[in-house]
């Protein structure tokens, strides 16, 4: 749904008129407002009404704290709405589930960079979105298909390509061609039928003819075997943890338990899952039978080539082994569904081959129902292929608007912040939890001089002696310095400045937006003075400009000499949207430094571990001769004799990876 007619005029409380604009995003009950004044020319400010302000981190998240809040640009999540509701989705338990059903909170699969490797990890749902989006259809070489947005982005043997775009103009971006393979598993097979009477025949014969070893089954395959037994023919288990079953009959048991004269497909199905619930386990990551008698091994070969699979029975002691790779584990578990987990590959590095080469998109010229999730990892396995979903700069896209020019200059405002906050601090499920602010979007930017709703947080905060951490590049922090003393005085405060060099020329490059780093350092300073332990992120670090020693050990001087308690370095983080940016700009001022660049960061985000040793190695030198300790951040409670009871302090968190500010 978008708006064509709505306008609104006027600032808040500012007596300027602002300018009337229609709306362009898909944002019911926004006011948008623009105002002539020239820190805020050419900027777009959509006011909503927010239902709700703290956001909570996923547990497999990097970073050190649980909950977040951003009272500017709507949200931290990744809404690109690229699927159809009918994407089966893999989840952690091997299973997968149609896009449309999942819900906030449950674990599936995504991966991780190991270097210039990707592997397959588990993660949680973050988000889950609706809207309807024209539609197109990615086919792959083995059959596989995919309906997405053209916006939606796949992971290939190139990196990360969106389902459409163009090569020269406005829409100009890298898209996917017959040129390029996906990575991922391919073609997911169909579940078997489970209440299907043959699967659950075959079930029970592979159960009771499973008998390589004597160690008890677990409560689910028990479970399982009961029920089948008892829907097929009234058969009871003779012992507790016993294979065997009898029936009403020698006939009802032989009907069931005997092997058949011509099994069906269903039936093979479930002979394998019994089978493997009884004697499987999983080798090398494969899965395993402990199968000796040969009748019952040249049955199983014989069921699993039927389905697909191929195997290793060549030593009768060694029972009988799938063949293959993360791919056919994944498959086995789909395809056979035992009660047994076959789990996920995690850890396995993420592969492709020509099988999910690109044989065709193309548009199917309707508007269709597209959902999207944010993950912690950012990305997903959507049909058997790695599916992306974007952070920071990419939550745009989900307004319509781009992660380059929009990002900066189309705000969204949570105008209800501090009301929206003190009900949520209120309730009595939440149990004052750690909020950290700035870890997506800048809580101190520009337009927060304009709002002035972190005053308003702020005093919540306080009066609810809820526990914080403010990270920023912003220097309006110190103009609320009475509301941070008297909040410190209370609670636990954590404040942290991002000064990744003090360089002005490469400062006004690519942090053009921001104060300057010596407004910066006086900030520190203000902080310092009255009383904060002020960390410092020094982020982003850029490679091959600010990297050296000299510039590192320049920095580092400067904020020491600033008041700052604490350093924690972080190199250059390219996330998608920025990354395409930064890498034009690059180009563009410092040609010769793309070969490094290409070397350092590939396709992906990170810079390797190598490299990032190597930076906070620097650091680190540097820190020692200027006196400063390195890691953590600074957290400061203040308080008299008169004040009441201690307010609950953080736990102390592992050292995550750092969280960066928005580069661009």
């Amino acid at each position: 749904m978008r708006w064509d007619n709505l306008k609104a005029t006027g600032g808040p409380g500012t007596g300027d008129p602002g300018r009337p604009r229609a709306l362009p995003l898909a944002l019911p009950g926004a006011v948008v407002r623009t105002f002539d004044t020239p820190e805020f020319r050419g900027v777009t400010f959509y006011e909503v009404q927010a239902k709700s302000l703290i956001n909570k981190v996923p547990g497999a998240s990097r970073v050190p704290f649980q909950w977040t809040l951003n009272p500017y640009r709507g949200c931290s999540h990744a809404c690109v709405y690229c699927l159809t509701g009918d994407t089966a989705i893999l989840m952690a338990d091997g299973t997968t589930r149609p896009l449309a059903r999942l819900k906030v909170g449950d674990e599936i699969v995504g991966t991780v960079r190991d270097g210039r490797l990707r592997r397959y990890t588990t993660t949680r749902v973050l988000a889950h979105w609706q809207t309807v989006k024209p539609a197109h259809r990615v086919t792959l070489a083995d059959g596989t298909a995919l309906v997405a947005s053209g916006e939606h982005r796949f992971l290939t043997d190139r990196g990360w390509k969106h389902v459409t775009g163009a090569r020269h103009g406005r829409s100009r971006r890298p898209h996917l061609t017959t040129a390029n393979r996906l990575a991922g598993f391919g073609a997911l097979p169909p579940a078997p039928p489970l209440d299907d009477a043959g699967y659950r025949r075959g079930y029970l014969c592979g159960f009771v003819n499973g008998d390589g070893h004597a160690s008890p089954v677990p409560p689910e395959v028990r479970h399982r075997a009961d029920d089948y037994a008892a829907a097929c023919g009234g058969l009871h288990a003779l012992a507790r943890d016993a294979r065997e079953f009898a029936g009403a009959s020698v006939r009802d048991a032989s009907a069931v338990l005997d092997w058949p004269e011509a099994p069906g497909p269903a039936w093979r199905l479930g002979f394998v899952a019994g089978l493997y619930d009884a004697t499987g386990s999983l080798a090398g990551g494969l899965p395993r039978f402990d199968v000796v008698d040969k009748v019952v091994a040249d049955w199983l070969v014989e069921c699993l080539e039927r389905s697909g699979f191929a195997a290793w029975s060549g030593d009768p002691f060694e029972g009988v082994r799938v063949l293959g790779g993360p791919r056919e584990r994944v498959r086995f578990g789909l395809r056979f569904a035992p009660a047994r987990a076959t789990g996920v590959p995690a850890g396995e590095q993420v592969r492709g081959d020509e099988s999910l080469r690109v044989a065709a998109v193309e548009p199917l010229g309707v508007d269709l129902p597209m959902y999207d999730i944010t993950t912690g990892t950012g990305d997903f396995i959507a049909n058997g292929v790695v599916s992306h979903n974007c952070f920071a700069r990419h939550t745009h896209t989900y307004l319509d608007l781009d992660a380059g020019h929009d990002f900066d200059t189309q705000i969204v405002v949570k105008v209800n912040a501090g009301e929206v906050l003190r009900r949520e601090l209120s309730a009595r499920t939440w149990t004052g939890g750690h909020l950290a602010m700035g870890t997506n979007v800048d809580c101190y930017q520009r337009a927060e001089g304009r709002y002035r709703l972190m005053r308003e947080i702020l005093a919540a905060l306080r009066d609810h002696a809820n526990p914080f951490s403010i990270l920023t590049k912003g220097t309006l922090i110190t103009r609320d310095l009475d509301l941070l003393r008297e909040a410190a005085s209370v609670t636990s405060v954590s404040l942290s400045m991002s000064v990744g060099f003090i360089d002005e020329t490469y400062w006004r490059a690519v942090e053009p937006g921001t104060p300057s780093p010596r407004r910066r350092l006086d900030a520190i300073r203000r902080l310092s003075d009255n009383g904060f332990e002020v960390g410092v992120l020094m982020a982003p670090i850029l490679p091959g400009l600010t990297d050296t020693p000299e510039s590192i050990d320049a920095t580092v001087a400067a904020l020491s000499a600033a008041g700052a308690a604490s350093i924690v370095p972080l190199a250059l983080h390219l996330r998608p949207g920025a990354r395409e940016w930064y890498r034009a700009w690059l180009l563009r001022e410092h040609p010769e430094l793309g070969p490094r660049y290409r070397e350092l960061y590939g396709d992906g985000s990170y810079a390797p571990q190598s490299y990032q040793r190597e930076i906070s190695a620097r650091v680190r030198l540097a820190a020692r001769r200027h006196g400063m300790r390195t890691g953590g951040t600074g957290t400061t409670r203040m308080g008299g004799p008169e004040e009441g009871p201690p307010a609950q302090q953080p736990k102390p968190a592992q050292k995550p990876e750092p969280e960066q500010l928005t580069l661009l």
